[in-house]
């Protein structure tokens, strides 16, 4: 049974986020924070469902609105990456001091890239995990500029994004070239999950391995075969994500709880039996 509780903080510009905090029914392992994707929401049926699911193994997970989007206030058009790396600083800080610190940092796309930037600004994260995330900033920026060529001379213009209209300004542009991915894998010295899609056509593979050929060790990639940038169309891809990032996080997190072994309480019962050919190795 998932507990889901209703949270709001102050964000990076005073603005109040709003937040879900998915908890076990058992006292929480540890805690994570999963930062969505640019204009997505914490409603994101994938960001939802990997929440839970965590929450189901024992780690309790905070998902957030960033300033200006879903039930968050705030004026999206005034955000950049520096805002939701400030964002997501705040709502560690709201964790650390309202129940505890995040272990765990999860970041999808541009959530991703909001992770890495904060990560080492959390002292107690243990671990971190990306999804389907850019090597660089310049990516969103080339595709806002396809999008609304009129961005390379005005100071505003509107884009439509997955169906949705947004106000975007050049400022965030600006903004965007003044973060440097590298430096921020370079400064992390916590591990590394990056998990990516081969056939993603938002964020092509390729960033994945160079975000891994950044990183440090320790450091692992995971391939998400056939899945779509926000993992909606196939039910099975957020539900491979979800076991990969427990699977994975069992290592850093702990103390996690011990997995029942059946075999070695019936070898020491006694009610262990062996059937095969007589000529098979012991």
């Amino acid at each position: 049974m998932i507990n889901t509780e209703r949270i709001q903080f102050p964000g990076a510009y005073g603005d109040l986020l709003a937040a879900r905090l998915e908890l076990p029914d058992r006292p929480p392992v540890a805690y994570a924070l999963f930062a969505h994707c640019f204009t997505c929401t914490k409603d994101y049926k994938a960001v939802v469902r990997i929440s839970r699911s965590l929450a189901a193994s024992g780690v309790a997970v905070c998902r957030f609105d960033f300033t200006g989007l879903g039930e968050s206030q705030g004026a999206f058009a005034s955000t950049n990456l520096t805002s939701n790396l400030e964002d997501v600083l705040a709502a560690a800080q709201f964790l650390r001091d309202r129940y505890e610190a995040p272990q765990l940092l999860i970041g999808h796309s541009l959530g991703g890239a909001a992770i890495l930037a904060a990560a080492s600004r959390i002292p107690e994260a243990r671990a971190v995990v990306t999804l389907a995330a850019p090597s660089d900033t310049e990516h969103l920026s080339t595709r806002l500029l396809q999008m609304a060529p009129e961005l390379a001379g005005a100071e505003e213009a509107r884009v439509t994004i997955a169906g949705r209209s947004f106000l975007v300004r050049k400022q965030l542009l600006n903004d965007l070239a003044s973060h440097k991915m590298g430096e921020y894998l370079a400064a992390l010295d916590r591990p590394l999950l990056i998990l990516h899609s081969p056939q993603d056509e938002i964020v092509d593979i390729d960033n994945a391995a160079r975000l891994f050929q950044q990183a440090n060790f320790p450091k692992s990639f995971v391939s998400v075969d056939g899945a779509d940038h926000l993992l909606a169309n196939n039910r099975g891809d957020w539900q491979f994500v979800a076991q990969v990032i427990e699977s994975w996080a069992k290592r850093y997190l702990a103390p996690f709880p011990e997995e029942k072994n059946d075999v070695a309480e019936m070898v020491q019962e006694g009610q262990v039996q062996v059937a095969g050919s007589p000529d098979a190795e012991e």
